[in-house]
């Protein structure tokens, strides 16, 4: 699996955030989705990571800077011909590493509370996330989860 920095302009990945997106409406009320699009996935705060096997894409995920100490993990997606290959571990690994090299002392996520998320939250539970409060810019919402994890 080669895990590279990219640019979100490939046919694929387009096609994979869509999807990201899409996939949020299915369990979400739209209120409390906090996916990001292309657009605001290229801002200079985020580094987007795509994950490949070969010329397949098999997910992707990306790290927002809070601040200086602070790190947010935003768009885990695998996609779905690559499910339970570890990808996502294989990609929370990856920005884990790079947070650390970045000097950030927490890292932090937001998921949803319902059973479709369940799997995502057993990942950062095995990597050690603990279910918190909101942080950054977020409000409680019963739709969604609080995790963070000090690095």
């Amino acid at each position: 699996m080669n895990i590279r920095v990219d640019d979100l302009t490939g046919t694929e990945v387009i096609a994979l955030i869509g999807e990201h997106l899409h996939g949020m409406t299915l369990h979400s009320p739209p209120e409390s989705i906090h996916a990001l699009g292309l657009e605001a996935l290229q801002k200079p705060d985020i580094t987007f990571w795509t994950a490949w096997e070969n010329d397949h894409l098999m997910g992707c995920g990306a790290l927002k800077e809070l601040d200086s100490q602070h790190g947010e993990l935003k768009s885990m997606r695998t996609a779905e011909s690559h499910l339970r290959k570890g990808v996502a571990q294989a990609l929370l690994e990856h920005i884990m590493k790079e947070a650390k090299s970045r000097g950030y002392k927490k890292l932090s996520l937001e998921t949803g509370s319902m059973e479709a998320f369940l799997p995502a939250r057993r990942l950062y539970g095995k990597y050690g996330f603990d279910y918190c409060g909101p942080f950054a810019d977020y409000v409680e919402d019963p739709n969604s989860v609080f995790m963070t994890k000090e690095l």
